[in-house]
This record gives structure tokens, sequence and C-alpha cells, in this order.
């Protein structure tokens, strides 16, 4: 494969290399191909933080584990800045500018001379992301928008490094489910968490509940809409449990980024 090739041949031009890991597709191919060329010079940096969910986070370990990745475990703190947690439209940025400031710490101490990296592919550059900032501010290095490398081509690498993530739907931080303007509580992050394991245990496994305060709206790829009105109403009860009065069904389908929708408007 050229792109993995020229991937390859980017990590040898460093010492070695410190990566964001989030467990999903991108930085598990930026991890795991820093380990192929650097060895125990390519590690892995996770922050456990309230956004995580807890399921992604143990994926994040076993997938180390797996491969025998150094990661390191921390625990940023942007759920106690009040940038954050008045959720604006460029939240993300508050986000990453607490993990690349704790990284860079981290690395300046440890790993000296090692370069710090993240999961952006060059389909994201086009798309509405903050988090891109703070990783300028930083000075964080993106192998894979750098090799123009899209998305496309990260889950086509992936599958040929036969990499258990390649069929991993994606799982964007559970802030992304509230809307702008309302409230980053670790209580409505474990309210959004719950509803989606509900929903992942009856066998829908690429979800988004958004939380809209005492209503929860449900997104599904749309071919799995239908499966799910058959089973709304023992949904719906369970989200009553914790929390949610009201539930409904997008009957849109599921759709990356739609609460970035009222940016454009």
């Amino acid at each position: 494969m050229l792109k993995l090739g020229l991937l390859k041949k980017w990590f040898e031009e460093h010492e070695g290399t410190v990566t964001a890991f989030s467990g999903g597709v991108d930085s598990s191919v930026v991890l795991y191909v820093s380990k192929l060329v650097l060895g125990d010079k390519g590690i892995g940096i996770i922050s456990n933080s309230e956004s995580l969910k807890t399921n992604d986070f143990l994926g994040a370990k076993e997938f180390c584990d797996k491969y025998d990745i150094t990661l390191n475990i921390i625990k940023t703190k942007e759920i106690d800045d009040p940038n954050y947690i008045a959720n604006p439209s460029n939240r993300c940025f508050f986000c990453k500018n607490h993990l690349y400031k704790d990284m860079l710490a981290i690395v300046k101490k440890t790993y000296p001379g090692f370069t710090v990296l993240n999961g952006t592919n060059s389909d994201d550059l086009g798309d509405y992301r903050p988090g891109l900032e703070a990783a300028k501010n930083h000075l964080i290095r993106s192998p894979l928008a750098e090799l123009d490398i899209n998305k496309k081509e990260v889950y086509e690498i992936a599958k040929f490094l036969n990499l258990e993530t390649a069929a991993k739907p994606a799982s964007p931080c559970l802030s992304s489910r509230l809307p702008y303007g309302s409230k980053v509580t670790n209580t409505k992050l474990r309210q959004i968490e719950k509803a989606e394991n509900i929903l992942n245990d009856i066998g829908f496994k690429n979800v988004r509940v958004r939380h809209y305060g005492e209503k929860a709206s449900i997104e599904v790829p749309y071919e799995q809409i239908a499966a799910l009105k058959s089973k709304f109403s023992s949904v719906s009860h369970l989200f009553q449990e914790i929390g949610f009065l009201k539930t409904e069904i997008d009957n849109e389908g599921l759709v990356s980024g739609k609460l970035n929708r009222v940016l454009d408007a």
C-alpha cells in the first residue's frame, strides 16, 4: 500500500513519537504504525476524562496491551474549565488545549525529543474542528493529514493491518451530544453514556443519543430505524429510568456532526 509505505517512512524520520490516542481508527493507525517503525519509542497517551466512554477507554487499553504498546493514562481537567463547561461552539478547542498542554508536559519530562502527534486525517481539515487550532498552537504534528491520507484510506490501512478498529464505528466525545450552549456536566455525560449503552446492548452499535434536557433524541443509521421503532416501547421505558422523561427517534437517521448545523444557520 502506497500510503502505508509513506506513513512508515514518515516515522523513520523521527527519534520517537507520542500519539494522542482515543481508541478510534485514526489514532490507532498512527499509534500502531509508530510502534511498528519505532518499537518502544512509539508511545501513546490517553486521557480518561469524563467525556470519554468507559467502553472506549477499556478498548483503547486492550488495543495497546494486544500490540505491546506503552500507553500513558492521564486525566485532563477540562470538566473544571468554565470555558469548556459553557459549551460554546469552539468547546473542542478548550478540551484539546488541556490535552496537549498535559501531553507536552509529560513529553518534556519523560520523553524529551519525541514528537507529539494526533490522528487528524486530511478530511478533517475541511470540517469544523476547533481542536485543530489547539493542535496548531501547540505544534502538534498530524502525519495522516500531512501525507494527505483521508478517512477512506485510513480504514483501508487499518483493514490491511488487520486492526480491529477498522470495524469500530466512530465514537466522538460524549460532550458532542449536547447542543451548543447547554452546560456540560458529568451527570449529563453519564446519562448519555448509559442511554447509548442500552442501545448497544440490544444490537445498535452505531448510535448517538442527543441530550435535550429531559428529552433524548436517538440517531441510528437510516436502515435501522424500523428495527429501533419495533423496540421503542422498552427503550423509552429504560430511558425514563435514567432520567429522560421523553424519548424520540430522529427519522433522518444518524448524521455525524448534526448539531453543527446551527453554526451554518
